[in-house]
């Protein structure tokens, strides 16, 4: 089971969720998307929790209120951090989460550890805010989630969306090519008809040749 909150209203429509078990994170950290931020008590077991971004949206885009939500939910959720003060949760984006085969169920690692300092951050949860966790509770809605089928459908969306993009570009990209050779076409032709390179019929007969001399001559 997948447990999913809605955050405060206020910081606008994001789904907060965790696995119900160490089976179900497993499965997160599995099926993960992009958009997905993770939070977990530092150096204490604690529920996973993610938050999923809209897209466009980056780590560094998280404001303090969604922040304080799953900073909250995550202490509450861990058996040693929710009777501890001054907590510190880590957060960093899921791409960065790692799992090798040696791991414990449930047990993460994160990509490159040159990176870390830069990718994972961490804020102090100085006590338990009943009033958010009670908000969080109340949105609180527990599903049997396919998540490798919701991934599967995410990647295949975006491949579509990828795909009419590219096929939007190239078509916008064969207009302004013929709308260029349009206009070479109008330049090359009005070059033809500049007045000083034309001949007149005055300057003909003002040469002394008559029209027949000058097709014998063009002969």
């Amino acid at each position: 089971m997948v447990v999913y909150f809605k955050a405060r209203p206020d910081a606008g429509d994001y789904t907060i969720y965790m696995g119900a078990d160490k089976n179900e994170n497993e499965e997160l950290i599995k099926y993960g998307l992009p958009e997905d931020v993770w939070f977990h008590v530092d150096k204490v077991s604690s529920t996973h929790v993610y938050l999923r971004l809209k897209k466009g949206e980056t780590i560094d885009t998280i404001s303090e209120g969604l922040l304080e939500d799953c900073a909250q939910l995550v202490k509450a959720h861990s058996i040693q951090g929710k009777k501890m003060n001054n907590v510190e949760v880590i957060y960093t984006p899921w791409s960065n989460l790692k799992k090798s085969p040696s791991m414990h169920v449930g047990q993460v690692g994160f990509h490159n550890p040159r990176m870390v300092i830069t990718q994972v951050h961490v804020l102090t949860v100085e006590k338990r805010v009943n009033e958010i966790i009670n908000r969080l509770n109340k949105t609180r809605v527990e599903r049997r989630a396919d998540l490798k089928a919701e991934k599967e459908a995410t990647n295949a969306a975006e491949k579509a969306e990828r795909k009419m993009q590219l096929k939007e570009k190239k078509r916008k990209e064969e207009m302004e090519r013929l709308e260029k050779e349009k206009w070479a076409e109008i330049r090359s032709y009005k070059g033809l008809m500049v007045a000083e390179k034309m001949t007149s019929n005055r300057q003909i007969a003002s040469a002394g040749k008559s029209m027949q001399e000058m097709e014998d001559e063009f002969v």
